[in-house]
C-alpha cells in the first residue's frame, strides 16, 4: 500500500488499474485517441501540403513580380470596383522593360479553367489528342522571366511574335501524350482547327499538389499569334523579373509608380490594379490551410471533451470502488495530498496512454497518405508533442475533481464502506 509520494509505484498502480479493466479503459480513452489521431493526421497532411506549395513557388524562380487588374489571391466575392477595372495592356508591359530594377518582363494571355487550374482545350496530332490543355500567349521574354528550360528545340523569338508566325512550344506532358518517344520538332499540331508548327518542347516542371503539374499540359504561342487566334482576349497578366531578389521591393515600387501614371490614378486614390510577388501564393494557401486547422481543432475539441468526460466518469466510479482502500491508506498515515496526487496521476496516465495510441494511429494514417497520395505527408514532432501534452492536460483537468473527492473522504466512514 502506497503511503507517500512514490512516483514509480503510483504509475505502476495506475497501469495495473488500466490493465485490469482493459475494456473499460479502452472505452474511456476512445475520445482522447480520436482527438489526438485527428491532430496528427491533419497536421501531417497540412505539413505535406505546405511543402508542395513551397516547392511549386520555388520552381517559379526567384525575383518574380506579377501585375494584374485584380487581386486574385483573396477570399470571397470581389468588390464591384475591382471587377470594373480596366485591363492591363501589352504596352504597359513594354513600358516596364526600361525600369532600372526590372531585368525582364512579359505580358501573357491564358485560356484555362480558373476553378481547377487546368485547361479546357484539345490539341491534336494525326489520330492522337490530348485534352484539358492550357493555351497561353506570351512574349518571347517569358523564358527569361521564369527561367524556363527546354527539353528540345527553341523558344519562339521576337521575330516570330512580330510576324504572328504559327509556331508553338509544347509543354512536357502535351508533347509526351502526342508524340511519345518521338521528336516533336517541326511537327504540325492542330489547335482550334488551325495548324501550328512545333519549334520547342518545355522541360518538365516540378509536381504540383495533385501529382502531375497542370503547367506541363500547355501550348505556348507567341503573344500576337495568340491574339490572332483569340482577338477578344484583353486581360493581360504581366510577369516581371527583378534584377535580384533584394531588388524586388524596389522593382515593385517602380512598377506601381509606372502603372499609376499610365492609368492616371490620382495621388489621393488607391491603386486600380494589383502588384504581388510569389510569396502571395504561399500566403494565399496559408489562409486555406488555416481552415484545415480550424476544422482540426473543432473535431479534436469534441473528441477530447468526450474523452475528458469519460475519464471523469470512470475515475468517479474508481473512487467509489476503492473507498475502503482509501480509508486504509488514510488510517496508516496517507495525507489528503497523497491521495489527491495518486488519483490525479492515475487519470493523467490513463489519458497519456490514449495520447500515445492516438499518435501511433496518426502515424499510421500519415504513412497511408504518403503511400496512396502524391502529398508527402510528414509528421511534426511539435504537433505530436502538442497532442500528447493535451491528452495529459485533459487527464489533469477532468481527473482533479474525482481525486479531490477521494482525498476528502473521512477515513472512518471509508473503512466502514462495503
Amino acid at each position: 500500500m502506497i503511503q507517500r509520494r512514490d512516483y514509480g509505484e503510483v504509475v505502476k498502480l495506475a497501469m495495473d488499474t488500466i490493465w485490469t479493466n482493459k475494456l473499460r479503459s479502452a472505452l474511456t480513452i476512445l475520445g482522447i485517441v480520436i482527438g489526438v489521431s485527428v491532430v496528427i493526421t491533419i497536421s501531417s497532411f497540412v505539413n505535406g501540403f505546405q511543402s508542395k506549395i513551397n516547392e511549386s513557388v520555388s520552381s517559379l524562380g526567384t525575383g518574380i513580380i506579377w501585375a494584374f487588374r485584380l487581386d486574385v489571391f483573396t477570399f470571397g466575392r470581389l468588390p464591384t470596383e475591382m471587377l470594373q477595372r480596366k485591363e492591363l495592356t501589352y504596352d504597359d508591359a513594354m513600358a516596364m522593360k526600361d525600369l532600372p530594377h526590372v531585368k525582364a518582363v512579359t505580358a501573357g494571355l491564358r485560356l484555362f479553367n480558373p476553378n481547377f487550374g487546368v485547361g479546357t482545350y484539345a490539341v491534336k496530332y494525326k489520330d492522337r489528342q490530348v485534352k484539358n490543355t492550357i493555351l497561353e500567349g506570351d512574349m518571347a521574354s517569358v523564358k527569361d522571366v521564369y527561367d524556363l528550360d527546354l527539353k528540345e528545340g527553341r523558344w519562339f523569338s521576337e521575330v516570330d511574335d512580330q510576324n504572328r508566325s504559327n509556331v508553338v512550344v509544347l509543354g512536357y506532358d502535351t508533347a509526351k501524350e502526342l508524340f511519345g518517344d518521338e521528336s516533336a520538332m517541326l511537327k504540325e499540331v492542330t489547335v482550334e482547327g488551325q495548324l501550328f508548327t512545333v519549334v520547342g518542347v518545355a522541360g518538365q516542371r516540378k509536381g504540383s499538389i495533385g501529382g502531375q503539374n497542370p503547367e506541363d499540359n500547355i501550348v505556348m504561342f507567341p503573344y500576337w499569334t495568340f491574339k490572332k487566334l483569340h482577338p477578344e482576349m484583353k486581360d493581360n497578366w504581366i510577369s516581371a523579373k527583378a534584377t535580384s531578389e533584394e531588388a524586388v521591393p524596389t522593382a515593385m515600387d517602380e512598377m506601381r509608380e509606372l502603372l499609376r501614371r499610365r492609368r492616371k490614378v490620382p495621388f489621393n486614390k488607391p491603386d486600380n490594379f494589383a502588384i504581388f510577388r510569389t510569396d502571395a501564393i504561399a500566403d494565399f494557401w496559408n489562409q486555406i490551410t488555416a481552415g484545415f486547422f480550424v476544422f482540426m481543432f473543432a473535431v479534436t475539441s469534441v473528441g477530447l471533451l468526450v474523452g475528458g468526460i469519460g475519464v471523469m466518469n470512470i475515475m468517479l466510479v474508481s473512487v467509489t470502488e476503492r473507498t475502503k482502500e482509501i480509508g486504509v491508506r488514510k488510517a496508516i498515515g496517507a495525507r489528503k495530498r497523497d491521495v489527491l496526487f495518486q488519483f490525479t496521476l492515475e487519470a493523467m496516465t490513463l489519458t497519456g496512454v490514449g495520447g500515445v495510441i492516438g499518435i501511433l494511429i496518426g502515424a499510421f494514417f500519415t504513412l497511408l497518405l504518403r503511400t496512396l497520395t502524391p502529398i508527402p505527408a510528414a509528421m511534426s514532432f511539435g504537433w505530436a508533442a502538442f497532442g500528447f501534452s493535451t491528452a495529459i492536460g485533459i487527464g489533469l483537468i477532468f481527473g482533479i475533481y474525482p481525486a479531490y473527492k477521494a482525498a476528502k473522504l473521512d477515513p472512518i466512514v471509508a473503512l466502514r464502506y462495503e
